[in-house]
């Protein structure tokens, strides 16, 4: 099973930063794409960044200039550096993984999507 672990969200004043983190733990042979959710209240879960296994990233327009995704592979460790916070950036973030797992000796792989349990962004003004 593989588990993935948010942390670094908290209240924070309009202009303010955030970093939050986001741990993958388990059994697993690879971590493809990590991604960045968003869920404000009433309102569907939005995709806010996305990060390749090789660091190609990719941005909803926004948080494009605020906001940056990376990784850390060798800690299996997704992060959301967030500056110039806005009250509509109050949301839960969720964190996301694809993770890739070899299922026999002919090298056969299986992908499967993981989600965190989410950590709450509060923006005031």
């Amino acid at each position: 099973q593989v588990r993935l672990v948010e942390s670094g969200g908290g209240l924070v004043q309009l202009g303010g930063s955030l970093r939050l983190s986001c741990a993958a733990s388990g059994s697993y042979d690879r971590i493809n794409d990590m991604a960045w959710y968003r869920q404000a209240p009433g309102q569907e879960r939005d995709l806010v960044a996305t990060i390749t296994n090789v660091g190609n990233t990719n941005y909803a327009d926004s948080v494009k200039g605020r906001f940056t995704i990376s990784r850390d592979n060798r800690k299996s460790t997704v992060y959301l550096q967030m500056n110039s916070l806005k009250p509509e950036d109050t949301a839960v973030y969720y964190c996301y993984a694809e993770i890739l797992r070899v299922v026999n000796v002919e090298g056969a792989t299986r992908t499967m999507k993981y989600w965190g349990q989410g950590t709450l962004v509060t923006v005031s003004s």
